[in-house]
């Protein structure tokens, strides 16, 4: 028998789902509680007002960031570098209103660094860029600053989730959305590696979409 689910944890699932869908802005707590199907007192009980709800889904995500990161057995950096692409497009897609509308509720927040999920992504792919030069992946004739290269893939990544979303109106996004994704990523990364590389991540590539099929995401 499944575990029945707690009136806050629906709270939190509902504040997450509508927040994505209208923003945290147009999104009122009466919504929020209609949508869970209990009386507005009912969600102020747990939640008296709408921005500790969403600094509960914040929350929430940085645990999913971590539990990630506890719970993935290293591989190839083609491999690694694959998983952290796509499982930092999942968690964008899942939790797309703390991006887009977080100016809204970080305000006061003096205890914690609203930035410091966003720093902690950036080296991590920092450091498998910096992996990638120590296996001598990188073609000779193109090297670059790593920093920039580093921020250009950043930006890439960072917003496609957000480009679906606003650009084309999408609800719900599937494997191909994301590979879509994958590939404007690679349009910047792969004319700096060498011709093994590039066979070495389109392989890793091809074993995330065998993985993961056609299913809808988030």
């Amino acid at each position: 028998m499944a575990a029945k689910i707690s009136t806050k944890d629906r709270i939190v699932e509902a504040g997450r789902t509508l927040f994505n869908a209208k923003g945290y802005g147009e999104t009122s707590l009466s919504q929020i509680a209609a949508e869970v199907g209990i009386s507005q007192g009912n969600l102020t009980y747990h939640f008296p007002a709408k921005r500790e709800l969403a600094l509960r889904i914040q929350q929430e995500a940085q645990n999913s960031a971590v539990a990630r990161k506890q719970t993935y057995r290293p591989g190839s950096v083609a491999e690694d570098y694959i998983e952290h692409l796509l499982s930092g497009m999942d968690l964008t897609w899942q939790y797309r209103f703390l991006f887009r509308d977080r100016a809204q509720f970080i305000a006061d927040q003096s205890d914690v660094d609203p930035n410091a999920a966003l720093i902690a992504d950036f080296e991590e792919l920092h450091f498998l860029i910096i992996r990638i030069e120590n296996e001598k992946m990188f073609a000779a004739s193109l090297l670059q600053d790593r920093q920039e290269l580093t921020r250009s893939l950043w930006i890439v990544s960072r917003y496609w989730m957000n480009y679906l979303s606003e650009i084309e109106g999408l609800e719900e996004i599937t494997w191909r959305d994301q590979e879509r994704g994958v590939e404007q990523h690679f349009a910047v990364l792969m004319p700096h590696l060498t011709k093994e590389a590039n066979g070495a991540f389109r392989k890793a590539i091809d074993q995330a979409k065998h993985r993961q099929g056609e299913a809808p995401c988030g």
